[in-house]
């Protein structure tokens, strides 16, 4: 039975948005496409339909984190004038902390991504500096330039914080981490 475009597209849209999910989960790094395909209803071998490597899924998966994550930004819900600090709020809040799923791509997969293909870093470096450009006019500078300095300041440290906050062991270091590093990236940044 052949299936329409429109079919075949929805259908690679929810391998991608699936791949997206697990791959970010601390249990998904190693996930088989078979298992991916087996949650999804569709067979194992349909996946080459749709992909021609699992790195190909990867790159598109972690391109459709960040735009998840831009679509669900507290961006939109801020008062003109407040959005880096909102922006700030949510990356560093308790909630992002504990959903590695559904964040940031680059903090759930950060000591991964040196290692995967050369042809998926390439991709996940062309999603970083989209999402660099969205938020650098955001941030303070003179310039365009020291805006995205700052961006790239501010995404590395709250990336940082977030690893080392999921890597404590209890809540109470995980929120004092957070709370640290908000504390101050709010400062520096939101004045």
């Amino acid at each position: 039975m052949r299936y329409s475009a429109e079919h075949k597209q929805e259908t690679r849209n929810r391998i991608v948005r699936a791949a997206a999910r697990q791959f970010c989960r601390p249990e998904g790094k190693g996930s088989a496409i078979a298992d991916l395909m087996r949650e999804l209803g569709l067979t194992h071998g349909g996946f080459y339909k749709h992909f021609d490597s699992k790195q190909q899924l990867l790159a598109e998966a972690i391109t459709k984190g960040f735009e998840e994550m831009e679509a669900g930004n507290a961006v939109r819900k801020a008062k003109p004038g407040t959005e880096l600090k909102a922006i700030i709020e949510h990356y560093l809040s308790p909630e992002h902390c504990a959903n590695r799923g559904a964040g940031c791509p680059v903090a759930a997969l950060s000591s991964e991504i040196a290692r995967y293909p050369r042809a998926v870093r390439i991709e996940i470096d062309r999603a970083m500096q989209r999402r660099i450009k969205r938020l650098a006019g955001f941030l303070p500078g003179k310039t365009w330039k020291q805006r995205e300095r700052n961006c790239r300041v501010l995404m590395s440290g709250m990336v940082g914080a977030l690893n080392l906050a999921r890597a404590a062991v209890d809540q109470k270091s995980r929120e004092a981490i957070l709370d640290a590093a908000k504390e101050f990236y709010i400062m520096a940044f939101c004045k």
